[in-house]
């Protein structure tokens, strides 16, 4: 069963002209997001997202990810399986992480029609939910310090 939690993550490549970032389009709404998911009962929220980012991109889970201090809230309600935690369960976290990429060919899963690698400010206005627009603004200035 899906635990009371989600992760949000964004694959990250150097290379000589900056940082690019990868987005996905939603295959059954038509928007652009982060990789996302639930948690599953047993796992850590590190566990939930590499395990999130290797079904939804082919990402490995030995890759180097960044723990963002970005955490969302999201109404409960929106999960079907809400009605299995507890009733005092308003809202749940999504904790949100970046994962720097070596290899910019990703898998894509059935959840997502296809992905992009973009420029910051390319990335950001894509985006629809203000929560991967925060994480992803963290994660820019984040990398943009160390290169």
């Amino acid at each position: 069963m899906r635990a009371p939690c989600q992760v949000l993550v964004f694959p990250y490549y150097i290379n000589d002209k900056g940082i690019e970032y990868a987005i996905f389009h939603r295959n059954d709404e038509d928007w652009w997001q982060a990789i996302s998911g639930g948690g599953e009962d047993g796992e850590t929220i590190m566990e939930s997202a590499k395990r999130e980012a290797w079904e939804e991109g082919g990402i490995s889970k030995d890759l180097p990810y960044v723990k963002l201090d970005t955490v969302n809230s999201i109404p409960a309600e929106e999960f079907a399986d809400s009605i299995y935690w507890n009733e005092n369960i308003y809202v749940i976290p999504e904790n949100c992480y970046g994962v720097e990429i070596i290899d910019k060919q990703l898998i894509l899963s059935h959840e997502h029609t296809e992905y992009r690698w973009m420029s910051y400010n390319d990335a950001i206005s894509c985006l629809k939910w203000d929560g991967n627009k925060v994480a992803l603004w963290e994660l820019n200035k984040r990398l943009s310090k160390k290169i």
